[in-house]
Parts: C-alpha cells; sequence; structure tokens
C-alpha cells in the first residue's frame, strides 16, 4: 500500500530541495529555462541562509522525470506549477525565473494572485521580455537544428553538452517542447500587460544576445508596486559566472 499523500507525491515530483528546511521563514520557487533542469539551480539550495527553503522546479521530461511526457503549453505549464506550489504558501514566497522561467514565473504570479488570492513577496525575473514585450519566435518550427542552433547562440553549458550524439538524444525531447512552449507564448506578438500586485526584479546580462536592458525594463508595464533592474556583466547565462554576486542580491531582497 502506498503511503505517501497526493500533496507528497506532487511535492517529491514537482520540486527538488538541495538543502531541506526545518522550518522555514520564506520560500523561493526557482524555475528554470527552456530544457533547463533542477540541477542547474544545485549550488542555490543553501545559500540564501538557515530560514530561506529553495523550491526548484522539476520540469517533465527530463531527469528523474524523463519517462514522462513533455508539457507543450505555458498555459498547461504555469497550471501545473501553480497547483504544485499551493501546499506551501504557509509562509511567504518569492518567485525567481530565467528565461522561459521569467515567463513562466509571471504566469504562476498571476494565476496565484487571480484564481487563489495569494500574493508572492517578490517575482524576480531574468533575461526574458515581459508578456507585452513578447516577439514571434520560431525556432520550434524548424525541427532540431533550428532549435540546436538557437541555443549554441545563447550559449550557456547546455550548449557544450549537446555535442556529445548520446547525450543528445536523450535531452532534445525536452528543448524542443521547451522551445515549443516559449514559440506557441509569443505566437501574434504582444500579450496582454495583466498587472501584479508585487514589486518586480529584472536582473540580465550587458551581452545578452536575446534580450537588452532596454527591453527588460519593460517589465515596469506590470509592475505598479515598483520595478528595478540589474544588469550584471556577462551573455543570456550571465548567472553561472556571476552567480555570487546575484546570490547576493536576491539575498537581499528576501530579508
Amino acid at each position: 500500500m502506498n503511503t505517501l499523500s497526493d500533496n507528497t507525491r506532487s511535492d517529491q515530483t514537482w520540486f527538488r530541495r538541495y538543502a531541506p528546511t526545518a522550518a522555514p521563514r520564506m520560500r523561493l520557487l526557482c524555475l528554470p529555462h527552456a530544457g533547463g533542469t533542477a540541477s542547474f539551480y544545485h549550488s542555490w539550495g543553501n545559500a540564501f541562509g538557515d530560514d530561506v527553503e529553495v523550491l526548484i522546479a522539476r520540469y517533465p521530461g527530463r531527469q528523474e522525470r524523463i519517462a514522462e511526457p513533455c508539457l507543450e503549453s505555458m498555459e498547461e505549464l504555469a497550471d501545473a506549477v501553480t497547483a504544485a506550489v499551493l501546499p506551501h504558501l504557509d509562509v511567504p514566497l518569492a518567485i525567481f525565473g530565467h528565461s522561459m522561467g521569467a515567463s513562466l514565473a509571471y504566469e504562476v504570479t498571476v494565476r496565484l494572485e487571480r484564481e487563489h488570492g495569494y500574493g508572492p513577496s517578490v517575482l524576480l525575473v531574468s533575461c526574458q521580455r515581459p508578456p507585452h514585450g513578447q516577439r514571434p519566435r520560431n525556432a520550434h518550427l524548424g525541427g532540431e537544428e533550428s532549435v540546436l542552433a538557437e541555443v549554441r547562440r545563447l550559449g550557456g553549458t547546455d550548449a557544450a553538452l549537446l555535442e556529445d550524439p548520446d547525450l543528445r538524444e536523450l535531452v532534445m525531447p525536452a528543448l524542443q517542447a521547451d522551445f515549443a512552449i516559449v514559440g506557441r507564448y509569443a505566437e501574434g506578438g504582444p500579450r496582454p500587460a495583466v498587472p501584479v500586485r508585487c514589486p518586480v526584479i529584472g536582473y540580465v546580462g550587458d551581452r545578452d544576445p536575446n534580450v537588452t536592458a532596454q527591453e527588460m525594463s519593460a517589465w515596469s508595464g506590470v509592475a505598479p508596486r515598483g520595478f528595478e533592474l540589474r544588469v550584471l556583466q556577462g551573455d543570456h547565462f550571465y548567472l553561472v559566472p556571476r552567480r555570487d554576486e546575484l546570490v547576493a542580491d536576491l539575498t537581499s531582497r528576501l530579508r
């Protein structure tokens, strides 16, 4: 007989904790980029102090969930993450998302506020245009080679790993599904700028080939409670070499 409750199974399915916290003062939900996994945030597990629990989303179709079908729309993914995080709203929640994860973080925030009457303490978005600044993204329409070209253009550790044919075969389904999510989210261009009821902090690398600081500043259009932009040295994956600087800034926000 399975003794795990439905909530416990959902929690273990959707979230990775690299440093569980017995009595957290607050939680930080981290949402990875397209093709990304929870292990990308391994070093964040206990980076924010003993009283901040870091929950890292585990998307279907990769790592421990590789046998599960990938989700292929932002709506499906946002609905699923929102439902999974509901049991964790007993303390303040901050949400951080990078690239695709930033759009997802925004959509989860909107759902928590609109459908559950819960407002995250802060929305932290990295290297992604706001909903009303979206532009068509077509990499997913060109098949595997088109997606790989986009991954190489953006750089980061994922691009180097994909030169291994065996690994590429393993991760391509998740990559293609996530790039389809990104492409479909931007279909038709700008989306409605639904405001959120929490401050929004934006982060971007000064050499990001995908989004400029000016485009990131447009997040102010959904942030009536205040918006601030931090520009760090680096490209689309600035948060790897600038990890300590980013963590220090995030820590100050979580206080």
